[in-house]
């Protein structure tokens, strides 16, 4: 209630009465306290909307009818790179888009002011690209709206920056490309594989003659001779053991390995496409280097795919093209024990400075699409240091281009001992050896070899025919072929052992089959002695000797 009293005097005289007005202000009360609580609301909510719209991870941007920009949230500072109170009231096209782009984005403008209908209100827009403060182009996600306000029209866009999703996509798909290439390879490599066992068994017969060839020509010319198909045979050899290696899938197993022998069979692969690439090889190979304990085909691949990348980086380099392979023993150093280097380096267009702390990257590449998954040099040094090694970039190349550098431990146990040459006669009783081969060519040359070196030598054309002889004969010793139709060399193991427990210890497995699981488990249960095809003849000695102590 609010009260007025008012004094009543006539004439100026003495105040006569009191005059009291009364007023009810319940009901203005009541409005007033509506309204403050409306107010208080409208606050809030203006608040909330305001937290909203400065904590969002979108960018918000609103413009007037003009296309001027009358909002920009801390999330828009973040993405285009440019401060709140420096954009406000400036175009919108002039601001976030780039130069291509405005002209466009003023007509639509026009459209709308015109009364035409929107065309892009409310709709999901994809892969735009917007402009950041320092000039770069960026992709954006954007959906824009109206706002109608007293009587103003007002748009506003929000906005997602697509950069880390797209390059999540670039990522997936260079996986998967690298996935690819990787299944074609594991391909090619098996068919490669198979190709090469069905050269080892000839191979094997070249080899093994040329070698007996060698031995008997009285003539300097024609042992010449014999020794040049036995050198074409043995690089053959190595090729195809390569391949092999290359397809085998085994786990990893480390041992004694010479460094220089990994860059001679690399070479020898390589050596037809470095060749007509018109690339120079030279090779400086330390002599007396120890051997380090590795895995023979990890390391080799390494040393393959650092020859691969310097001729592929030379393909653009005039002639002459031309690539060094050396290797050394690193001394003694206080925190490190002495390692085995090698070093491959090319007079190519090297690696920019740009490019260096990248080149062991994942799946970073310079070269052009289709010609590297850039998984090459991270692999190569993953398996170096595994090794307890290491693979670097030298800061300079003896011959201008790069120069990859490789450094692995040496091997803590002593080599094993060369099997022993072709003796001209052997000491001792005359010991008896069955060889079981199904090709006859590969088993008369296996006992042409053995009795030149004073064996007693029967064949047997298949492992029945094996069990045979072994029911009517005394045999010292079993050379036997790994794969054969019907009875093959594991049949014929499991019934020697049940006949002749003895000689089961005492056989020699010929194979060029170690790609099969089931052959390399084989051969791992039973610890029987294995020579791979094909083999030069004195290796074949040595097996069957290392069997018979005594002799």
């Amino acid at each position: 209630m609010q009260e007025h009293l008012l004094p009543y005097a006539l004439g100026g005289g003495a105040v006569r009465a009191v005059i009291a007005f009364g007023r009810d202000l319940t009901e203005l009360k009541r409005h007033e306290l509506e309204l403050a609580e409306k107010l208080a609301a409208l606050q809030a909510s203006e608040a909330l909307k305001s937290a909203i719209v400065d904590h969002a991870l979108v960018a918000l941007i609103s413009a007037d009818a003009q296309g001027h920009i009358v909002e920009f949230n801390p999330s828009a500072e973040a993405m285009f790179g440019q401060r709140r109170a420096e954009v406000v009231g400036r175009p919108v096209s002039e601001i976030l888009l780039p130069e291509r782009f405005r002209g466009l984005h003023d007509q639509g403008l026009q459209r709308l002011a015109a009364g035409e209908p929107p065309r892009v209100l409310g709709k999901r827009m994809e892969e735009l690209q917007a402009l950041r403060a320092d000039g770069s182009e960026f992709p954006i996600e954007m959906v824009l709206w109206r706002s109608d306000v007293e009587g103003h029209v007002f748009y506003t866009a929000s906005i997602v920056d697509l950069t880390e999703k797209r390059n999540a996509a670039q990522e997936i798909e260079r996986q998967r490309e690298a996935l690819r290439q990787s299944e074609k390879l594991s391909a090619m490599g098996s068919l490669l594989a198979g190709v090469a066992h069905e050269l080892n068994n000839p191979l094997a017969i070249v080899m093994g003659r040329a070698t007996l060839l060698e031995s008997k020509c009285a003539d300097g010319a024609l042992r010449a001779d014999a020794h040049r198909i036995r050198a074409a045979a043995e690089r053959c050899g190595r090729i195809v053991r390569t391949f092999l290696d290359m397809a085998r899938q085994k786990p990893v197993h480390r041992r004694n390995v010479r460094i220089n022998d990994m860059v001679r069979g690399a070479v020898d692969l390589l050596q037809y496409n470095l060749r007509t690439a018109g690339v120079d090889v030279e090779l400086r190979l330390a002599e007396g280097l120890p051997e380090a304990l590795a895995d023979a085909d990890q390391l080799g691949q390494v040393v393959l795919n650092l020859l691969v990348n310097a001729q592929q980086a030379l393909s653009d380099t005039p002639r002459p093209r031309r690539v060094l392979i050396e290797t050394g023993l690193e001394p003694l150093r206080e925190t490190r024990a002495p390692r085995v280097w090698l070093r491959v380096a090319d007079n190519g267009p090297g690696v920019s400075d740009e490019h260096r702390p990248h080149i062991f990257s994942s799946f970073f590449t310079t070269k052009s699409a289709g010609v590297g998954t850039g998984l090459g040099l991270s692999v190569s040094r993953s398996v170096v240091r595994e090794h307890g090694g290491d693979l670097w970039l030298e800061p300079r190349s003896p011959l201008g281009g790069a120069s990859f550098r490789m450094s692995v431990p040496l091997s803590p146990s002593p080599p094993v001992p060369e099997p022993a040459p072709l003796p001209d006669e052997a000491d001792g009783p005359v010991l008896r050896v069955l060889v079981v081969d199904d090709e006859g060519e590969l088993a008369s040359l296996m006992r042409e070899i053995l009795e030149a070196a004073q064996f007693d030598v029967a064949t047997a054309e298949s492992g029945a025919v094996a069990l045979e002889l072994l029911a009517e004969a005394r045999f010292d010793a079993i050379v036997s072929d790994l794969r054969m139709p019907d009875m093959d060399g594991a049949a014929l193991w499991r019934e020697v052992r049940e006949r002749h427990p003895a000689l089961a210890r005492r056989m020699v497995f010929v194979t060029g089959d170690t790609l099969s699981p089931a052959a390399a488990e084989f051969l791992r249960e039973t610890g029987c002695a294995t020579l791979e095809k094909p083999f030069p003849p004195q290796d074949l000695v040595a097996r069957v000797r290392a069997l018979l102590p005594a002799a």
